[in-house]
């Protein structure tokens, strides 16, 4: 992916820490997780010089038939903080509706 280097890097640093934060206070039943979005249309994606062309193939290829919303979020790191995810620990959930799996 084209201009990633420095969010890739800083994603690849934060799952690590999730893990080892997953092992390091789980005696403290603290249960650590990370969520991964797909190109989501945010201020943030407003700082790549390829974000138009990024909305664009998210939005052509995405399987799940539509771009990943705020809202897709939400709803996973709410499941994440309920009581049925108790034993999920030092995961990073993706939510991409899928475009992952193609590469």
């Amino acid at each position: 992916m084209k201009n990633y280097t420095a969010v890739g890097v800083s994603k690849a640093a934060l799952e690590a820490l999730t893990r080892y934060l997953a092992v390091e206070l789980a005696a403290k039943n603290i249960c650590v997780n990370a969520v991964s979005g797909g190109v989501i249309d945010t201020d943030a994606l407003k700082s790549f010089p390829n974000r138009d062309e990024m909305l664009a193939e998210a939005a052509e290829q995405t399987p799940a038939g539509r771009m990943v919303e705020v809202e897709d979020m939400v709803n996973t790191i709410l499941f994440l903080i309920s009581d049925g995810a108790g034993m999920i620990r030092g995961q990073t959930v993706i939510v991409d509706g899928g475009i992952s799996l193609l590469v």
